[in-house]
């Protein structure tokens, strides 16, 4: 019996999370996305802390736009919480989402933001 979307990213999302995993020089920024909404947090692993997280509806993020250009400015925002929180390179965890479309304009709007994968 085939997989549902659902099932089959979870499996991607474990594969992804055996190997990627955040330290306190290296933390992990994690992605969600739901239908309307995309979230971003930025996870100490070893102390099991969010040191920093973000997401599309923050008051300070317009939703205006379409969603992949408001989850550039997720990306943005995190890159600068992340910065003031004192981390500047991370672990990419796309959460078993392709990456493309809004993961991948969140990643670039992180990395526009002045964090380094």
């Amino acid at each position: 019996m085939a997989l549902t979307k659902n099932e089959r990213r979870i499996r991607i999302k474990s594969r992804i999370r055996k190997v990627v995993s955040g330290t306190e020089a290296r933390p992990r920024l994690t992605v969600f996305r739901s239908n309307k909404e995309i979230y971003a947090q930025i996870v100490d692993d070893v102390s099991g802390k969010t040191l920093a997280a973000a997401s599309s509806r923050d008051k300070d993020i317009s939703a205006k736009g379409s969603k992949v250009e408001v989850a550039a400015l997720v990306g943005k925002s995190i890159a600068e919480k992340a910065l003031k929180a004192g981390v500047e390179t991370i672990a990419f965890d796309r959460g078993g989402y392709l990456y493309h479309g809004r993961v991948k304009s969140l990643a670039e709007g992180a990395r526009e933001g002045g964090l380094k994968f």
